[in-house]
């Protein structure tokens, strides 16, 4: 009989995001190709359907009780999955909201660590010591500009910046995550350290990024690829997949 160790991996979802369910279970699938623990996935859903800043606002009051019933699980992370959420907050607030989420554990008995997609983003970006970045969102302009600024509090200079002004949620999800190859082509990546694929974490960009790091010669990452990266190092487990591009290559 097999005696690997399988962990539980919680997320804090909005209720149309149909993207995180998916593209980190598949990270995570084909991490289980090549390594031997497993992994089984778990959610709790906060009412979102428009990318709004008051829709953001009142959808990540609601975390809290999501972090609540996930910790009831017991499950071994908690990731919360929506990065522009965090960031409509103010600058550094993905501190705070894990700090708040984990507390939620901590007064229900089951303390867990607390992934923000924000916060793994930035961390993600300083594992692959970026300096200067350029980054592609499904985003209306305003939101796009506030994740710019949010990541360059954190230190980064953005050289450019593509907002594809999807306003539904659902629409972000149904975009072909191969067009990023195109779309690419318009985003000025000269002195560029990472590209972000995907400041987003419903526009689809897993099937990407590899591709995309390949035709670029630059590496390529994505709020997704850095949630799961985060995750992985919160249970002290091997960084590393065959699916994710430079940040999962076991390099880091």
């Amino acid at each position: 009989m097999s005696s690997e160790k399988t962990y539980r991996i919680g997320q804090i979802v909005p209720s149309s995001n149909v993207t995180m369910e998916t593209e980190i279970p598949a990270i995570f699938r084909a991490r289980e190709s090549i390594l031997p623990e497993r992994f089984t996935f778990h959610s709790s859903r906060m009412r979102m359907k428009k990318v709004t800043k008051e829709e953001l606002e009142a959808m990540d009051a609601m975390s809290l009780k999501c972090a609540v019933e996930l910790s009831d699980a017991r499950v071994d992370v908690m990731g919360y999955a929506c990065l522009v959420a965090i960031m409509s907050m103010g600058n550094g607030y993905h501190c705070v909201s894990e700090k708040n989420l984990h507390a939620e554990t901590v007064a229900n008995g089951a303390p867990t660590p607390i992934i923000t997609s924000a916060g793994a983003l930035v961390s993600g970006l300083q594992t692959l010591k970026a300096k200067k970045i350029s980054i592609i969102t499904p985003y209306m302009r305003p939101l796009t500009d506030l994740v710019v600024g949010y990541l360059e509090h954190q230190g980064f200079t953005v050289i450019d910046s593509i907002a594809l002004e999807i306003p539904d949620n659902l629409e972000v999800a149904a975009q072909n995550p191969m067009n990023l190859l195109e779309i690419s082509e318009r985003l000025n990546i000269a002195g560029a350290d990472v590209v972000v694929a995907s400041a987003c974490v419903q526009m689809p960009s897993l099937a990407a990024v590899d591709p995309l790091q390949q035709k670029l010669g630059l590496p390529v990452t994505s709020a997704a690829v850095s949630t799961t990266y985060e995750m992985m190092k919160a249970l002290g487990i091997e960084r590393k997949s065959t699916l994710g591009g430079e940040l999962l290559s076991g390099k880091y």
